[in-house]
């Protein structure tokens, strides 16, 4: 794109954009500080954890794993062989696709965010919940889904000009929905995690 049909943030939206990267930045550098500290573990694997205890079967392709954590294929598969060293993850081969891998999260690793996750709670409450008021909640959480689906919508545009990055790396693609593999029934919120609030009971 020329300078000249470049559109040029106004100094309120430059405001704004600086101080929405610096809050993120400080946000998840405190998170992944008190996971490294109290859990021993990056913020990137717990949330890996977390997305395969609220799936089916606690089990996922690795691409949807990619795709819910928002990492490239190689990056999650890099943190669930790390994972896997640590018995909190096992990769098996799809039950319908032979080509394809799922992750699974095992006893020990449901036990390990059992117990990481208090800590991360009270982490994010302190960070985030306790500087904001019940109003500013609420416009956080309408900014935020605003913000997903503008990046929804540009990463789809994107593909269909052609222009997402091929190869390993790439990004896994905006939206994808969680599928498990194999015949795996949904389950129902009291049997999801028996002694374990789900994302929307307060663990994040």
């Amino acid at each position: 794109m020329s300078s000249s049909r470049t559109r040029w943030l106004s100094q309120e939206e430059q405001h704004a954009w600086r101080a929405f990267v610096a809050a993120c930045g400080m946000f998840f550098a405190a998170i992944d500080s008190q996971l490294q500290r109290d859990a021993g573990m990056p913020h990137a694997y717990y949330e890996i954890l977390v997305r395969l205890s609220e799936a089916p079967g606690r089990s996922l392709r690795m691409s949807q794993l990619a795709a819910a954590a928002t990492a490239s294929k190689s990056r999650a598969s890099h943190a669930v062989a790390r994972l896997e060293e640590r018995g909190w993850v096992r990769r098996v081969e799809c039950a319908t696709d032979r080509r394809g891998q799922v992750a699974e999260l095992t006893d020990e690793g449901f036990e390990a965010l059992r117990a990481a996750a208090p800590g991360h709670v009270e982490q994010v409450r302190q960070v985030l919940f306790d500087t904001l008021t019940p109003e500013q909640v609420g416009q956080l959480q309408a900014i935020s889904l605003a913000i997903v689906a503008g990046s929804r919508e540009t990463c789809a545009r994107e593909a269909r000009a052609g222009d997402q990055v091929a190869g390993d790396e790439a990004a896994a693609p905006c939206g994808e929905d969680l599928v498990p593999c194999g015949d795996v029934a949904p389950y129902g919120e009291d049997e999801a995690q028996p002694g374990f609030p789900a994302l929307g009971a307060g663990l994040p």
